[in-house]
């Protein structure tokens, strides 16, 4: 089930590939998330040694949070992968052109996951193009439905 999509990183980039990561999170954070209150906009993916590290990802604190607690809404959390995976990601992110972009947050047997995507940038050009083909598909269904 899809907590939250991140449709600017299908809009920004190619996906090649797909990941699935979990995410450390401190108590306040799953119940946030749980209540909806998170946003993957402006969030991205980097690797410092062989750790895998998600960025700029805002969880806006619940106002019942504990009073003992200070939520830090954008601190940096950590990805969990499997070693042989972070391996693999580090060798294509270090060639040129390829990022790690979040895509989606989601459950997956009770857990909170992160879905990311192996990316190459897009061209402005590539973008028109994405656009034109959109809308392309959208009159078709369109004209399918219409009644002659």
């Amino acid at each position: 089930m899809t907590i939250v999509d991140n449709r600017k990183a299908f809009h920004d980039y190619f996906i090649e590939e797909r990941y699935e990561a979990g995410i450390v999170l401190e108590g306040w954070e799953v119940k946030a998330i749980r209540a909806g209150r998170v946003q993957l906009k402006e969030a991205y993916v980097v690797l410092k040694g062989a750790e895998v590290w998600l960025i700029g990802c805002h969880i806006s604190p619940l106002p019942t949070a504990s009073s003992h607690v200070k939520p830090d809404p954008t601190r940096s959390r950590k990805l969990l992968l499997h070693a042989e995976e972070i391996k693999k990601l580090i060798g294509k992110v270090e060639r040129a052109g390829y990022t790690l972009v979040p895509l989606n947050l989601h459950y997956s047997k009770g857990r909170i996951k992160l879905e990311i995507g192996l990316a190459k940038g897009k061209k402005a050009h590539d973008k028109r193009a994405s656009v034109k083909e959109r809308e392309w598909e959208r009159e078709k269904q369109r004209l399918m439905r219409k009644p002659q």
